[in-house]
């Protein structure tokens, strides 16, 4: 059985201990995964960081707008990430192709 950290689980079935351009797929795969995270995760701490000035700007108008600002940014990277992927689901659904599914052909 082989148990290379490039072959786990990706259908690369003839790694033997040794690096090759097929490692390049769970690499890869990981980095957007890791990526899509982070931005999740940021876009909700702006969420967070706008509502609380919001709620501790004492009335004070520079800061209310700032406040808007932050939440209002954020609302937007949200809707910015959703439609990028509902796109690329668009793209894949028309033509077929599996662009969500990252693969080198050997």
């Amino acid at each position: 059985m082989n148990t290379d950290a490039c072959s786990q689980g990706y259908g690369i079935s003839d790694a033997q201990g040794v690096a090759s351009i097929q490692c390049l797929v769970p690499l890869v795969t990981n980095v957007i995964r890791a990526v899509i995270s982070l931005g999740a995760v940021a876009l909700f701490i702006m969420l967070l960081v706008g509502g609380f000035n919001f709620l501790f700007s004492g009335g004070d108008q520079k800061k209310l707008e700032a406040a808007k600002g932050t939440v209002t940014q954020a609302i937007v990277g949200i809707v910015i990430m959703s439609l990028a992927y509902l796109i690329i689901l668009t793209i894949e659904t028309f033509t077929g192709v599996k662009v969500t599914d990252f693969t080198i052909t050997q």
